[in-house]
């Protein structure tokens, strides 16, 4: 069992992808954008390119195995607005041999597809038990959309009290002011919050003064192992059914 932190805890803030929400598996990713463009595939051309996108650099994960140095700049600015994200992206992908001009762009669209995001199982049952807890909630993001819609279509968003995104704040995790921001939103001192990510710029929260719990991401559509905030958090049993959720 995981001991409660030792400053209580008013508000936790969550990192979106690999964290509450998966990213859709690549092979479904390719064979979705690839019918909006009236590609089909058979078996060994979606294997070969789906490998050879992931290397050039996926939006939502992996990152890039190299950037070449004509969108380096772009990349390095990729989440303070929508459109250094669309040129960062889009020209990763477009220096894969793609067999449509517009796969490229029909790849990157899936992103804001809601149905291409998928809530780990754990996420809406912890940020509910939560709010049942009177614990402030925020989404903290590096990100250059907005994540409020996919939240909604799957019912989560009156479960979060707070959406901080870096395009918005113009602040990139880890740098501190965009945890600040969070926490000023939320009305909490930094150091009476939580911020739960998959990354090392997640953890850069703790030079923002709060406290942290870094998970690496699981696949979609599985229990993240979210309960462990709850438990982190204290005041009160985990009422969600993890175990259940965890043998589904």
């Amino acid at each position: 069992m995981t001991t409660p932190l030792p400053r209580p805890i008013d508000a936790v803030l969550f990192d979106f992808s690999g964290t509450l929400f998966a990213v859709e598996l690549p092979q479904r990713w390719l064979r979705a954008a690839a019918a909006t463009v009236g590609v089909q595939l058979d078996p060994a051309q979606q294997e070969a390119l789906t490998g050879l996108l992931l290397a050039a650099g996926r939006p939502g994960g992996p990152e890039p195995h190299a950037v070449p140095p004509g969108l380096a700049e772009v990349y390095a600015r990729r989440d303070l607005s929508p459109e250094t994200h669309r040129s960062a992206y889009v020209g990763l992908l477009s220096t894969v041999d793609l067999p449509h001009p517009g796969l490229a762009e029909a790849l990157y669209d899936r992103l804001f597809r809601t149905d291409g995001w998928l809530p780990y199982r754990d996420a809406a049952p912890v940020l509910a038990e939560l709010r049942r807890r009177g614990v402030g909630t925020a989404v903290v993001s590096n990100i250059a959309w907005d994540l409020r819609p996919t939240f909604a279509a799957y019912g989560m968003a009156e479960l979060v009290d707070a959406y901080v995104f870096s395009h918005e704040v113009g602040a990139v995790k880890p740098d501190p002011r965009i945890f600040r921001t969070a926490c000023d939103e939320l009305k909490v001192a930094p150091e009476r919050a939580l911020m739960v990510g998959d990354t090392l710029a997640d953890g850069g929260a703790v030079y923002a003064g709060l406290q942290t719990l870094l998970l690496p991401a699981s696949p979609p559509d599985t229990v993240h192992g979210l309960a462990a905030v709850l438990e982190l958090v204290g005041g009160g049993p985990a009422r969600p059914p993890f175990a259940e959720m965890a043998d589904a």
